[in-house]
């Protein structure tokens, strides 16, 4: 309780000239004693006096004249002091001292009233301000009690959508290496196909082989053009995810300043060290948001992050099927291409065998027709003898005398000896020509068969070649990106 004012000593309202007693000091008040003090945000109440007081008359000095040192009354009266009918009655004496007693009474009643009242007032506001303070105690507990279940939400949020990013990113990147994988077999089929061009003659056909080439590489192209999309999309989605983690981040920041700031605030008390006036702080009004925008604005940021986070497990979903899909699809494309390979291979092998028979049959046949060609020129050149021997005796007989010329049995025989050996001999000028345009053609075969030997063994090499490069395929793990 704080003592405001000051108590002051009454005196009579005057002193007459017949009054021989002395002044009295004036007392020590409670303003010596009590020092007034100040409420904040208060007038100073040093002006406030009780509605009713004495007058406080300075009783001025008196001389040597009228009092001595001793303070005692003179024994000798001024001479000119106040007539009899100056002084007062004892009546008005005593009407005097009952009225400065009710005077009094009434002060005092009135103060302690004062004292009641501002007693009781200031144990109200004391409760009224115990009763605020626990309010606002409260309400920053209540506050810190919801800051930190949107901060436990925020990070469970931002801790879900970090797995959710990093697995994002692990499905980037496995598409990206299947993409990567799948270069070595598109060139290799490539390569294929190029080597496949320098086959020879009718063998530079367009067979199962270079059919299932053609679709591997397509697939190929098709299968990387597909998943370097599909990693771009998802390339777009990490941004949208980092988006959504900064507004994470950000909102889970400031709530953990302001959780800061209010348990600072909650744990300040009347007796705190940094506590200080701050005149008009609460005329200012900085907030941007209530209690309603502000949950809904932690709201949209999760339920943002969690839109992401849906997004973010479709596209997952989406690559993992595309590379088993596309791992499937480009297995059996090899495997068709190696089949078709393999079966091309036994197809040549096998021709090049039946060629190479062949060719061993010509050549047996070619040396049998030389032999007869052989046999042939000497049985012309044997019947060339017999032939000139009857022509030598019809030239002779020719030569015969008159008519000695007769047309008897040796000259018929001579005649038909000379024209049966020519025609033997026309007959086999004819066989040894045949046997001649015979062996032509065996060589022109032989020559040929070597030339097919030669273009089969070629397409053989290339095919084999070919699948010596097929040899090395991408596993399943590459070809899905785990590798």
């Amino acid at each position: 309780m704080e003592f405001l004012g000051n108590t002051q000593v009454a005196s009579y309202c005057g002193r007459r000239k017949g009054c021989l007693f002395p002044d009295l000091a004036p007392t020590s008040t409670t303003k010596d004693t009590y020092q007034s003090c100040c409420l904040p945000g208060y007038r100073y109440l040093n002006s406030w006096r009780p509605s009713q007081l004495h007058k406080v008359v300075l009783v001025p000095d008196s001389s040597d004249k009228e009092f001595n040192s001793t303070g005692r009354p003179p024994t000798v009266l001024p001479a000119l002091r106040s007539s009899l009918h100056a002084r007062y009655s004892t009546r008005d004496w005593h009407h005097a001292n009952t009225v400065q007693l009710k005077g009094s009474e009434a002060s005092r009643y009135c103060a302690g009233r004062l004292n009641a009242d501002s007693m009781r007032l200031m144990q109200n506001k004391d409760q009224l301000t115990y009763l605020m303070q626990e309010d606002s105690r409260r309400s920053l507990g209540e506050r810190i009690t919801n800051i930190d279940f949107w901060r436990s939400e925020l990070i469970y949020e931002l801790e879900c959508l970090l797995k959710e990013t990093q697995a994002l990113e692990t499905a980037k990147q496995r598409l990206e290496c299947a993409a990567d994988a799948l270069q070595g077999p598109l060139k290799t089929a490539l390569e294929c196909l190029y080597h496949r061009e320098m086959r020879k003659g009718i063998d530079l056909v367009h067979d199962d082989v270079e059919k299932n080439l053609i679709k591997e590489v397509d697939a190929f192209k098709d299968c990387q053009e597909i998943l370097t999309k599909l990693a771009q999309k998802i390339d777009q989605q990490l941004g949208i995810n980092r988006d959504a983690q900064h507004a994470l981040e950000q909102d889970l920041s400031d709530k953990n300043t302001a959780c800061f700031i209010d348990e600072k605030c909650f744990n300040l008390n009347n007796t705190s060290n940094s506590i200080n006036f701050y005149h008009g702080v609460e005329k200012t009004d900085g907030t941007v948001s209530n209690p309603e925008t502000w949950a809904k604005f932690s709201e949209d940021n999760i339920r943002c992050s969690q839109h992401a986070r849906a997004n973010s497990a479709k596209l997952r979903e989406e690559a993992e099927v595309r590379l088993e899909s596309k791992s499937e699809e480009i297995w059996n494309h090899f495997i068709s291409t190696n089949l078709a390979f393999n079966n091309r291979i036994a197809e040549v092998a096998d021709a090049k065998n039946k060629l190479q028979a062949q060719l061993g049959k010509i050549l047996q046949e070619i040396f049998q027709t030389e032999d007869t060609i052989m046999l042939l020129e000497r049985a012309i050149k044997a019947k060339e003898y017999p032939l000139k021997a009857a022509q030598t005796r019809l030239e002779g007989r020719t030569r015969r005398p008159n008519i000695e010329l007769c047309c008897d049995a040796p000259q018929l025989q001579l005649v038909t000896e000379v024209y049966t050996t020519d025609d033997t001999l026309q007959t086999l000028k004819r066989r040894l020509q045949e046997a001649r345009d015979t062996l032509q053609m065996l060589i022109l075969n032989k020559s040929n068969l070597e030339h097919e030997i030669s273009v089969k063994a070629n397409s053989f090499f290339i095919d084999k070649k070919c699948m010596d490069m097929r040899k090395v395929f991408p596993s399943t793990p590459r070809l899905i990106g785990y590798a």
